[in-house]
């Protein structure tokens, strides 16, 4: 845990309903790593939660970390610590920056498309592409005015032209949308799975190249129900076997069992987690892999995924 960096809440703002927008200092005054539109870093929560979120700030500002968080009504403990236990002069430690949203060099015009609280990368995106003067539009859907996070921002920024607020029965058209834009066009989604799921699907209807759609998601698939789930063994290059039971995911199995592995979302969304298969059949429930890496059977997330036989066996251990 060395590589982690203390940070300070400097602010921590209403920006909408149950949304709140976080911002990270250095502990030691000094200047923060540089990151790219579109990164997460990992946030140390008290009560030893390790969550994910996204900057919101232009790149070109090094001395922050926004971040936008909202209070999920099923929260796991993570979004309601921040909204609950954290105040401004807290110190915290957060990981890195990382970006598997990256915005593409060479989009004509980028299509940002944000649900929620997924504009907080986006948001990023918008700025660095204003700052840059390259073209781009945001549209940006929320099911009611209060639930817009970060709209009087972007109200006021010398770039509102370029954004769309979709809300309420002002609904997005993501189709006609998309069938509108000129060739060389990148489209980047976040925010809810229905959301994604309809932008991705009407780009292939449309024909757009995969190159140039782009989605990042804030939330796993919805798991199957723990009954639904079989018991397996996991084994270790030391030969070791552990068990993991039916309702128990094989990250916390390996764990409990002593066995050193970072987890972060324990959704399979973020790839902390990702191990290599040495042999057996992974059963893949994530949305970090692609369909791909997923066929190879080559890795697996354990926070999410399971064995569709009786084991597999890891490069752990």
């Amino acid at each position: 845990m060395s590589d982690l960096i203390p940070v300070r809440v400097l602010a921590k703002t209403a920006v909408a309903r149950d949304v709140c927008a976080l911002s990270l200092v250095a502990a030691d005054g000094g200047a923060l790593p540089a990151f790219t539109a579109g990164a997460h870093v990992d946030v140390h929560l008290p009560g030893g939660l390790v969550r994910q979120y996204s900057i919101s700030n232009d790149p070109a500002d090094a001395r922050q970390y926004v971040l936008g968080v909202q209070l999920a009504a099923d929260s796991r403990g993570g979004s309601r610590a921040v909204h609950e236990q954290l105040a401004p002069g807290q110190t915290l430690r957060i990981g890195a920056p990382r970006n598997h949203f990256a915005l593409a060099p060479a989009a004509r015009h980028s299509l940002l498309i944000a649900g929620g609280i997924g504009i907080t990368p986006l948001l990023a995106m918008a700025r660095q592409l204003a700052r840059e003067g390259a073209s781009f539009a945001l549209h940006y859907a929320a099911r009611d005015a209060g639930r817009a996070a970060f709209r009087a921002e972007i109200e006021a920024s010398a770039w509102a032209g370029a954004a769309r607020f979709h809300v309420g029965p002002d609904r997005l058209d993501v189709r006609a949308l998309l069938a509108e834009q000129a060739a060389g066009t990148h489209v980047y989604v976040c925010g809810p799975r229905r959301l994604i799921d309809a932008v991705t699907d009407a780009a292939e209807q449309l024909d757009w190249t995969g190159e140039r759609v782009h989605h990042e998601f804030f939330a796993g698939p919805q798991a199957p129900p723990p009954d639904e789930d079989r018991p397996f063994e996991i084994e270790l290059r030391s030969g070791r076997v552990i068990p993991v039971a039916a309702g128990q995911s094989a990250a916390h199995a390996l764990i409990a069992a002593g066995v050193p592995l970072l987890t972060s979302c324990e959704q399979g969304v973020c790839g902390t987690c990702l191990t290599r298969v040495v042999a057996g059949e992974p059963e893949h429930r994530d949305l970090y892999l692609t369909s791909e890496e997923q066929a190879a059977n080559d890795q697996f997330l354990p926070c999410c995924s399971r064995a569709r036989g009786p084991r597999l066996v890891v490069d752990l251990g």
